[in-house]
């Protein structure tokens, strides 16, 4: 399963906090790899972009309260779009949720 958050024009102090979070991120149990990344062609776009075993294994790396000390201040700077992707061979039939 990989995981892309994108972050637009996050400020000054992104880039180390953001360091830290993958770091910490990167030792959760079914972490496969996690970089940070920014855009080539517009430097005010960076990226989190994580290969995890299931997605059971990314839904469950935000459990805890330090879960959600460290990943909430930064991942509630991301832009609010769908992050996580699998292969159309996993997926299987993707059906739209209804509300």
């Amino acid at each position: 399963m990989i995981v892309v958050v994108r972050f637009t024009n996050p400020g000054p102090a992104f880039e180390t906090e953001a360091q830290r979070v993958v770091a910490w991120w990167a030792q959760r149990p079914g972490c496969l790899s996690l970089d940070l990344v920014r855009n080539i062609d517009e430097p005010h776009l960076w990226a989190i972009v994580g290969h995890w075993e299931s997605v059971g294994a990314y839904r469950r790396s935000f459990n805890g309260h330090e879960a959600k000390l460290v990943l909430t201040p930064l991942l509630s700077q991301a832009m609010d779009e769908p992050s996580a992707f699998l292969s159309p061979q996993e997926l299987g039939d993707n059906l739209p949720r209804t509300t």
